[in-house]
């Protein structure tokens, strides 16, 4: 059997990125991946066009990492958001800023950034074999030998990356391998959790609207009666509920206090650029111009079409009643309403749904200098089964190929000394 100088396991974009860095170093290298193809979760992540990084200041990532965000200090410098997208248009893949500072692919087709990351380890001469599951790491007398697969097939080399991902969208083959491997050998891992993931509900009416997409609407988080945060952007209602980029970035903390078994509620202003008053006067002037229609007819000026039978229930006001009858006090409630809809979270989806996982392995038992674990020789971890997770807005990924980028070039150059 060959021996290799660095084995990777997991073909993500962590695992691509380690690959490539410890091969550019001069180090043979073999990546391992479960599945038939590399970059499954790249290939499905921003809808199909791949949200690679932001182009906000490098400086002010860390806030934007709500799980161990400061673990990345370091990390993020070294390998920032402008490298990254240096790199992808050295390999030919061209980017843009849209809004809210997204970098999508020119191309706005997620598969060019992984046929990019092929012909990268391609080029760097990085062995490949994929449809291999890794059963076991291999460890002698505190130090890594290399890695055991199914059939009891081996792999041997003195450095080892564990690059497999969460236990989030199991189809890709993030299924918590590595969080077995971590406690196996020794590392302590934070229990996974879903991290950005989409939210249930109480109310029924949620299903009269699904696919309903909003845009410029504000959904502010309520915990214990408290306003603990609130997020301006896009949502999406479903079936079961609610998601789309704020509801992903509120799910986190949501998904906390359930389990706390603290009660949680979403207020959704529907109207936000408008205060109160200005947003009565806008009905005023549409009361006016519908005065002798019934309500029912009167809001196709102010909301979706899909929403307006729900609103006009939530609200009391009859719906067969001629707008020039309805009362002060009825407007004033309907206003209130339109930024301030109520709904009631019961739960989140599982965290196979889940985009990201929160939790893995404890960011105190790896050296943020070089992904190397602190419990075993030679062995190092990057990507999302690390302890760190970032909201939506293409965080996730940099942290990936952050992680990834150090962790290669550190165990090529150093691997048998970091512990």
């Amino acid at each position: 059997m060959k021996d290799y100088q660095v084995i990777v396991v997991g073909g993500g974009a962590a695992g691509m990125m380690a690959a490539g860095q410890a091969a550019q170093r001069g180090k043979r290298v073999l990546l391992l991946e479960k599945k038939e193809r590399l970059g499954r979760k790249i290939a499905i992540s921003g809808k199909g066009r791949c949200n690679i990084t932001n182009e906000e200041h490098v400086s002010d990532f860390i806030r934007n990492y709500p799980g161990n965000g400061r673990f990345l200090h370091g990390i993020l410098r070294e390998f920032d958001n402008v490298a990254l997208r240096e790199f992808l248009a050295h390999y030919g893949v061209e980017t843009k800023v849209e809004r809210g500072g997204r970098v999508f692919p020119v191309s706005d087709d997620a598969e060019t950034v992984v046929e990019t990351l092929l012909a990268y380890l391609a080029e760097r001469g990085v062995t490949i074999l994929s449809g291999i599951t890794v059963e076991e790491i291999l460890v002698e007398d505190g130090r890594v030998t290399g890695v055991q697969g199914l059939g009891q097939r081996r792999f041997f080399a003195p450095a080892v990356i564990i690059c497999t991902g969460g236990a989030s969208y199991p189809a890709t083959g993030s299924t918590g391998d590595g969080f077995r491997f971590a406690r196996k050998l020794g590392h302590k891992v934070i229990t996974p959790r879903p991290a950005l993931v989409p939210l249930k509900t109480a109310e029924a009416w949620v299903k009269e609207v699904q696919g309903l997409s909003l845009r410029n609407v504000e959904a502010s988080l309520w915990i214990g009666g408290k306003k603990k945060v609130a997020e301006f952007g896009e949502m999406l209602f479903t079936h079961f509920g609610v998601s789309g980029p704020i509801i992903l970035t509120l799910s986190r903390q949501a998904g906390e206090a359930l389990r706390k078994g603290e009660p949680v509620k979403l207020e959704l202003n529907l109207k936000p650029a408008l205060s109160s008053e200005q947003l009565d006067a806008r009905i005023q002037r549409d009361f006016q111009k519908y005065s002798n229609k019934q309500f029912k007819n009167a809001l196709d000026d102010l909301l979706p079409q899909s929403l307006i039978p729900v609103l006009i229930r939530l609200s009391g006001i009859n719906p067969d009643g001629v707008v020039h009858q309805i009362s002060r006090e009825e407007r004033k409630g309907l206003t209130a309403l339109l930024q301030g809809l109520p709904l009631t979270i019961t739960d989140t989806l599982s965290l196979e749904a889940a985009i990201v996982t929160a939790g893995g392995v404890d960011v105190k038992e790896i050296n943020p200098k070089t992904m190397a674990s602190k419990c075993v020789k030679g062995l190092y971890w990057a990507g999302e089964v690390v302890d760190v997770d970032g909201i939506t807005g293409g965080y996730n990924l940099q942290a990936a190929f952050a992680m990834g980028f150090r962790a290669g070039r550190a165990a090529a150059g150093e691997e048998f000394s970091q512990v």
